[in-house]
């Protein structure tokens, strides 16, 4: 979940308030949690739908790209990583779930849509149209 986090939001700090309010709103419904087939995924259900409330809630945008390259686990290119997170704080929030969602969790793109209350042709676009705009600002993220 913080790895996910951190790409959305682009920052660990604010990553770690929206994994730790994502867990709070998870537990406050743990019976119905429980008997889900898939917990994580509705664990991250909650995740991607808190962000994009917060994105819509916004004030005052602040970036601050400190400590932003740990992602965890991660074996890449510390300057890549950064790149790509850069990159991603480009786009609008929905943008960035949909690309996080369907590129660094392998999310088929039915179970994205209804994540995202979106119809599986808007996600298509979405996803196609965030990658377009990469591409072009970001050559060196190409391959």
């Amino acid at each position: 979940m913080m790895r996910t986090a951190v790409l959305l939001t682009g920052e660990r700090h604010a990553a770690e308030d929206l994994v730790q309010a994502t867990y709070a709103q998870v537990f406050s419904k743990w019976r119905r949690v429980r008997r889900a087939d898939h917990p994580a995924a509705y664990t991250r259900t909650v995740l991607t739908r808190l962000f994009l409330a917060q994105q819509r809630r916004r004030r005052v945008d602040e970036v601050s790209w400190e400590g932003s390259a740990d992602l965890a686990g991660s074996a890449q290119d510390p300057t890549l990583r950064l790149s790509l997170l850069e990159a991603l704080a480009t786009l609008p929030p929905a943008d960035r779930t949909v690309l996080v969602l369907r590129y660094f969790h392998d999310v088929p793109v039915a179970e994205v849509a209804r994540q995202l209350c979106l119809s599986e042709g808007a996600c298509r676009t979405r996803a196609s149209r965030a990658l377009a705009r990469l591409r072009l600002h970001f050559p060196d993220l190409a391959e």
